[in-house]
């Protein structure tokens, strides 16, 4: 089968989508007023509440839910064959993600701005609130971990894309100087930037001299340096290390210095990237060789983990946080919301459909798609390589030299994971302090404090599990976690909009849908994995970590979901929460 009907049927899916459903979502549902003061202006600081064009807003909304998570789960899933996971890509974007991201940034603007977390107290009480707090912090405890050992593997894999990367940096900083200070337009200097990187990329690809080899650097894989770490070893602690240090500064920095410019650089890679991928894509026309369903896949059914697996992608909870905890600082206009929100998991769906498209068209014969994926496992540790494989080889229909594709595409997913980081570690933050307030710790409270404290958990989360390829592999373990309390997040989100809707008398039906659907699936897979799995039930080894961890989502979840079905379903005649109609 030609890969190109996969991508016809998604585009034209995710189209009607956005034209017919989001509008009436806006419209019928959610009721956007274009005449409501939103908090950007009303608590404009120039540090978080910072009004923002939309197309800008849009690009840093999207490159902070995207990260390599749409790219990473897609690549997993298809595990399963390429159709389970491109209905759940499809359809969950339309009927799930976008309606989870477009609710959860209009419930924050119409409440201060307030995150998710926050607004569990006033739709249903403290207790919740402070649950659901500790649930979305070993959330993005977990992001920070994952995303970071996403970035290190990838510099030590692809060591070309390590100045491209890092060079945005300084250039981010220019802009935001530049728009902020000088009141000049962005889109010109991003062009700029996003050129200046790719010939950067160019050029590393080509001189073995310019490449950030740390590996080689230490002696290479088979040479012990220090503690008994090997070249491979060294180098991702250092990586780690270094990353901690770019994200402590980075989260602390007003948003318009680094954040917005370095996002809105990034939605121009978005569009480059999808643009490269969708134009080879048209012109190769490759033939998908992975099966439609793999019978061969027995290790690990795909009922329920298909839905954990591919989380951003489909619906993820980190978008809520996203929405809550800075996008809605930055709304210029209410109305904006369905194009940020709404086309914003549009965005994110595309990505994922072209990851799924790559790794299935990837491989030369439907052996060797068996042989790579012949074990959940082995697809953990090894789609993300297939996919920047594929996504190199559909890059080379545009004449594009595959080797300098595998650095551009690189660059890509670690730009889009590194923004995750920094919106992560800064909402991190904010917890952190709003727990301080909560319970009298005042150290907490403080900026630098939060910010130490998320920086050196989340290290640790990620240098300490032993993995099964030794240091440096931990990330392998947390994946299933992060799947199934990112969507435990979104089901609990979808939940606090269903209770908002309800109590303004509105039809919350397109809310309460998907969220029955995603909180039935996740608890499912969750309970198999800490039951029958992580505690060592049966033939399962053992793993503590993600035992205790799961273990304390878990009961959290059931507790908090208690509370708020008895909240929904408690007769309310307070319509006027503290909206207007």
């Amino acid at each position: 089968m030609n890969s190109i009907w996969l991508a016809i049927f998604g585009m034209v899916v995710f189209a009607l989508g956005y034209r017919y459903y989001s509008k009436f979502i806006a419209e019928k549902i959610y009721r956007l007023d274009s005449s409501y003061v939103t908090p950007a202006h009303k608590y404009e600081d120039g540090v978080d509440f910072v009004p923002t064009k939309k197309s800008i807003l849009w690009g840093h909304h999207f490159t902070s839910v995207a990260g390599a998570a749409p790219i990473v789960g897609p690549a997993i899933a298809v595990y399963w064959g390429w159709l389970p996971a491109l209905l759940w890509v499809v359809l969950g974007t339309v009927f799930a993600a976008g309606v989870h991201d477009f609710g959860t940034l209009v419930l924050s603007v119409r409440h201060k701005g307030q995150s998710v977390g926050t607004l569990t107290n006033k739709l249903i009480g403290k207790q919740a609130k402070i649950l659901f707090l500790f649930i979305i912090l070993i959330l993005v405890l977990m992001v920070n971990a994952v995303f970071a050992w996403v970035i290190s593997n990838l510099f030590i894999t692809f060591p070309a894309s390590v100045i491209p990367v890092f060079i945005e940096i300084p250039l981010a900083i220019w802009i935001g100087y530049a728009v902020y200070r000088k009141k000049k337009g962005m889109l010109v200097p991003s062009i700029i930037a996003l050129l200046i990187m790719y010939a950067t990329a160019v050029l590393t690809s080509k001189y073995q001299i310019l490449q950030i080899d740390l590996v080689r650097y230490f002696g290479g894989a088979n040479n012990t340096v220090l503690f008994g770490l090997d070249g491979v070893s060294m180098a991702f602690f250092v990586w780690i290390i270094i990353l901690m240090v770019y994200l402590y500064i980075a989260s602390i920095l007003p948003v318009w210095k680094l954040l917005q410019p370095r996002d809105y650089i990034n939605s121009h890679q978005l569009i480059v990237g999808l643009f490269i991928l969708y134009g080879g894509l048209l012109l190769l026309r490759p033939e998908i060789t992975a099966p439609m369903t793999n019978t061969a896949a027995t290790d690990k059914s795909w009922f329920p983990l298909l839905f954990i697996t591919i989380a951003c992608g489909a619906i993820s909870g980190f978008h809520g946080l996203v929405s809550s905890g800075t996008t809605s600082k930055q709304l210029d206009k209410e109305t904006d919301a369905r194009f940020v929100g709404y086309l914003g998991a549009i965005g994110e769906g595309s990505l994922a459909l072209i990851a799924i498209i790559a790794v299935v068209t990837f491989f030369a014969t439907p052996g060797e798609f068996l042989t790579a994926y012949s074990s959940f496992d082995n697809a953990s540790s090894g789609g993300l390589s297939a996919f920047i494989g594929g996504a190199a080889q559909l890059a080379t229909g545009l004449f594009i030299p595959e080797e300098i594709a595998k650095t551009i595409v690189t660059i890509i997913v670690v730009s889009f994971a590194a923004t995750s980081l920094d919106t992560s570690v800064r909402l991190m933050r904010y917890i952190i302090s709003e727990l301080g307030y909560e319970y009298k710790i005042n150290p907490l409270t403080k900026t630098h404090v939060a910010t130490s404290v998320a920086v050196i958990t989340s290290a640790a989360l990620i240098l300490l599990p032993k993995g099964p390829n030794g240091f440096g592999s931990g990330g392998y373990l947390l994946w299933p976690l992060f799947g199934t309390s990112n969507q435990l997040l979104a089901g609990i989100s979808l939940l606090l909009i269903s209770i908002w809707l309800k109590k303004q008398g509105r039809n919350y039906i397109v809310t309460l849908a998907p969220m029955l659907f995603i909180i039935i699936m996740t608890l499912w897979a969750m309970l198999q994995q800490v039951v029958f799995q992580w505690s060592g039930y049966g033939e399962s080894d053992a793993n503590l970590l993600l035992f205790i961890l799961g273990g304390v989502i878990l009961v959290f979840a059931f507790w908090i979901l208690l509370i708020a079905f008895s909240s929904l379903t408690k007769k309310d005649n307070t319509n006027n929460i503290n909206t207007p109609m």
